[in-house]
């Protein structure tokens, strides 16, 4: 134990204190965020029972005093040591920054065509798969995936602000 630490503290990364301090910041973003949310709503209790923001108020007041419990335990242990060193960091950032611009792509081009160009990437960037392989692989699935949902079951999935498969009559 005392050589993990010893290691650790050679090692340069994001500490485990400001993690946790973080965590309890986003924690208590989120809860005060519904708070105000379902107090908009209606929290309190009405003639008819609870008001549709009655019960998300309490959750959320409960994840208020629960982000405020994290940072002040925290900051009265202080945790020594790392959370994460650097490349631990980037390995967990080569799969969350392509995460985030696939979101942003399914707002702007859909979820099938976005999906296509995630899974095409990651096979061929990540998986080291032939580019043909990862094309037709990502196009395939997502030709299944669009018979299945548009045609067959008839439910439309979210095409995106620019519909690029407005051609298909979908």
């Amino acid at each position: 134990m005392e050589q993990d630490r010893g290691a650790g503290a050679a090692r340069g990364g994001v500490s485990m204190l400001a993690v946790e301090v973080v965590v309890a910041v986003l924690v208590f973003a989120l809860g005060l965020t519904i708070l105000i949310g379902s107090w908009t709503l209606g929290s309190s209790w009405t003639s008819d029972g609870p008001g549709p923001g009655y019960f998300p108020f309490y959750i959320s007041l409960i994840m208020c005093v629960s982000g405020v419990g994290i940072a002040v335990q925290a900051l009265r242990k202080r945790p020594e040591g790392i959370f994460a060193d650097g490349q631990q960091l980037r390995q967990v950032l080569v799969v969350l920054v392509p995460a985030a611009l696939y979101v942003l792509a399914v707002q702007l081009i859909g979820l099938y065509i976005a999906s296509a160009l995630y899974i095409a990437l990651f096979m061929a960037l990540l998986g080291k798969y032939s580019p043909v392989k990862s094309t037709v692989a990502a196009v395939a699935i997502m030709v299944l995936f669009f018979l299945l949902f548009e045609v067959w079951f008839k439910v439309p999935l979210f095409k995106g602000a620019f519909n690029l498969l407005q051609f298909t009559g979908y």
